[in-house]
């Protein structure tokens, strides 16, 4: 007799998942498949799959019957690698609280360098404020027709300027004769002030008369200013579009834009942020961007957590391929994309409380990794990361992982930065100023004098000012984000 199928699979969830996660993941599946919007063979019978997957498992009584027909779960068939590294194999029964760390890789096969990406729905959003004219609105025109040029046929853009009213300057469409479009992208002139909500709500319209879940649906933001009393509408609305799988990444041009603000925005949907310091960087960095949506393997990887009783989430941060802090948002967290070319990486740091080591083991994670990959016509099936470790009464003496000793030592440095920022915030400028020479004394011995330069140099205006200039102060934030892309150096000092 034929094993039953594993509706549980088809659906993308675990098997003890809650009826509100197999709710939802029949909605997105039936989204992707039916057949109103997918014509392609086969696909039809895997949407009646679907339908027949949540009217069983939406039932409790026909769900456990159906649950006594399966066989002993098997570990599912992914279409990835993935490794999980701790910082310990045991912790320790303590009347304090203590740090576990993890490493988490997701890793496409070797064999996804040669496979084709999704086809793209990127939206260009261009700030095109008064203060952009000149090199900065130059440059900019120029990469937007470069990326027009790189298109593959089955791509789509779209070009909206915003200054306080947005324009669409190329709507969302195929573009087979591109080079007519040029003309209206070399037309666009500065003027006005900056109102992100404006230009972000017109990129969202084109991107939703495109939107596909076969495609990669990404707005790229680009600004060099302020946005004034709009930032709740646009976090609002980038919560929205991250439940409809459209991420958001933002490129701030020189030191007046909010960096704060953009890095909220694109963390939300799991995009990325990047300062863009000179000018004469925006092709390269803009088209970096560009090129690495168009090698995507699989579009988003969220990671869903139940809560346990005496360990917090304390802190997430992707190591590769942007680096960034990833903001706990709820029970959920998302990651980002996975590169053809690179693993997509995060370090995640757990606070275990006393009462929580009270047994001989501890879960201290419960969660499950979700990867979308618009390629795959099913939901990919999920990956478990329930980890436990034993709980012994004297510390064992073992090292970590290179790997996480590595981690820890850039994301230590990025972490003084933002103490001092924080001190800076609350008027405490003397503890701000010891985070920063502590932090250019650590970056000298690893050989970044650039950067400690710079430190330097608002130590200095700190001391006088009781501020740091904007300009370095994105410096410093993104200057030590990039370290984690640099091959490790010597250990440094606290």
């Amino acid at each position: 007799m034929p094993a039953p199928q594993d509706y549980y699979a088809l659906l993308g969830v675990t098997r003890d998942a809650s009826q509100e996660e197999i709710k939802r993941a029949y909605i997105e599946a039936a989204q992707k498949l039916h057949p109103d919007k997918n014509k392609a063979a086969g696909e039809t019978e895997i949407f009646l799959g679907v339908q027949q997957a949540y009217e069983t498992l939406s039932n409790p009584a026909r769900r456990a019957q159906y649950d006594v027909t399966l066989p002993a779960e098997a570990r599912a068939s992914l279409p990835y690698q993935h490794r999980i590294i701790q910082s310990r194999a045991s912790l320790t029964r303590l009347d304090e609280p203590q740090m576990q760390y993890l490493i988490l890789e997701l890793q496409p096969p070797v064999e996804a360098q040669k496979t084709a990406s999704p086809p793209l729905n990127v939206s260009l959003v261009i700030d095109r404020s008064t203060s952009m004219q000149g090199q900065k609105m130059d440059m900019v025109k120029a990469t937007a027709v470069q990326m027009l040029r790189n298109l593959r046929d089955q791509d789509i853009i779209s070009v909206v300027a915003f200054s306080d009213r947005a324009q669409v300057i190329i709507p969302a469409a195929y573009h087979q004769e591109r080079s007519r479009l040029e003309s209206r992208i070399h037309a666009i002139q500065p003027s006005g002030a900056t109102e992100i909500f404006q230009g972000l709500e017109a990129g969202v319209k084109e991107i939703m008369r495109s939107l596909d879940s076969k495609r990669l649906n990404h707005i790229i933001l680009l600004t060099d200013g302020h946005t004034y009393g709009d930032e709740p509408q646009c976090l609002a609305l980038a919560a929205k579009l991250a439940e409809q799988g459209i991420g958001v990444s933002g490129l701030g041009i020189g030191g007046e834009w909010n960096d704060i603000f953009l890095d909220a925005l694109s963390a939300r949907t799991g995009g990325s942020c990047a300062l863009i310091s000179d000018p004469q960087d925006i092709k390269r960095i803009l088209l970096e961007k560009f090129n690495a949506l168009a090698q995507t393997f699989a579009e988003e990887v969220v990671l869903e957590l139940r809560p346990i009783e005496g360990v917090e989430i304390s802190y997430v941060f992707r190591l590769q391929p942007d680096p960034a802090p990833i903001p706990m948002e709820g029970n959920k967290c998302r990651l980002g994309a996975i590169l053809q070319d690179s693993s997509t990486r995060a370090i995640f740091e757990c606070i275990i409380q006393p009462k929580a080591v009270k047994s001989d083991t501890l879960t201290f994670m419960d969660g499950t990794v979700k990867v979308s990959m618009s390629a795959q016509p099913t939901p990919v099936a999920p990956l478990r990361m329930r980890l436990s470790s034993p709980i012994t009464d004297a510390p064992v003496k073992d090292p970590p992982p290179l790997e996480i000793n590595q981690a820890l030592s850039r994301l230590t440095l990025y972490r003084m930065q933002e103490r001092a920022r924080g001190e800076i915030e609350k008027g405490n400028f003397a503890a701000a100023t010891r985070q920063l020479q502590t932090l250019a004394s650590n970056l000298v011995a690893q050989g970044e004098r650039s950067l400690a330069h710079t430190i330097a140099f608002e130590v200095d205006r700190l001391k006088e000012q009781q501020s740091l200039s904007d300009e370095g102060s994105k410096k410093i934030k993104f200057g030590t984000r990039a370290l984690f892309l640099a091959a490790p150096k010597k250990e440094l000092v606290q």
